[in-house]
């Protein structure tokens, strides 16, 4: 897989993630570009110097000078990781994505989950954009620090994590405020797709739906907004 971006690469490098080679831009310039080609050959990374156009060529987004050919993405194993987080003592703090489509909304999400200490992303093998390049870049590197569980049916999932006494949160219009829900415990945060929200069967499985406040004409928010804004709430309760 190809990742572009100064940042993408950096973060690529620096995680665990196997990186074939990574393609230069000839005649780059400026400290913190050859900061980062010190930092590839520090590394044994094999770097292939290329002209701007065979560059350009390589990727449809903007490179920076920097295309990484990496290895697949490995999803986590959902068990796993509950397993990990159990063992540490810690409360669990999930996300499961409900259809979302838009790489740069996923990417978003991914990112705003990373720095919220979300211990895993949790997606549907169907009906939902897979981590590619596009998700990798826009989350600036945090796809490389954040499992993301990919099954075949959430909703048998969402089951799953009941049994395990994970209380199950569905983000969606119509339900109680944001402000009077308890988001402590164990807990899994359901976001639905950009255009449909939650689908019917899946909300119906949430212990209990919350609604973000909105005070303006508009009352929808973007799903990568509606997610971080819902994780940091939890985040201020839990931290009480």
């Amino acid at each position: 897989m190809l990742i572009n971006g100064r940042n993408s690469v950096r973060e690529a490098i620096r995680s665990n993630v196997s990186v074939n080679k990574v393609f230069v831009q000839q005649d780059i310039q400026g400290a913190e570009n050859l900061g980062l080609i010190k930092e590839l050959k520090s590394k044994n990374i094999n770097i292939i110097f290329l002209p701007k156009k065979a560059m350009d060529n390589k990727v449809s987004g903007k490179h920076q000078g920097f295309i990484a050919d990496i290895e697949e993405f490995k999803y986590a194993n959902l068990n796993e990781v509950i397993d990990d987080v159990k063992s540490s003592g810690k409360q669990l703090f999930i996300v499961i994505l409900d259809g979302i489509e838009d790489p740069h909304n996923f990417g978003s999400i991914i990112r705003s989950c990373e720095c919220a200490g979300v211990h895993m992303i949790i997606i549907s093998s169907h009906e939902a954009c897979p981590v590619n390049a596009t998700v990798v870049r826009v989350s600036a590197g945090a796809v490389n620090h954040m499992p993301i569980v990919k099954v075949g049916n959430l909703n048998t999932t969402i089951k799953q994590l009941k049994k395990m006494g994970i209380w199950v949160y569905g983000c969606e219009l119509g339900g109680t405020s944001m402000y009077d829900v308890n988001l402590r415990g164990d807990i899994a945060i359901v976001i639905g797709s950009e255009g449909k929200g939650i689908k019917r069967l899946t909300r119906e499985l949430c212990d209990e739906v919350f609604t973000i406040p909105m005070y303006g004409k508009v009352n929808s928010l973007n799903a990568s907004n509606a997610a971080a804004i819902s994780l940091y709430e939890a985040i201020r309760q839990r931290m009480r």
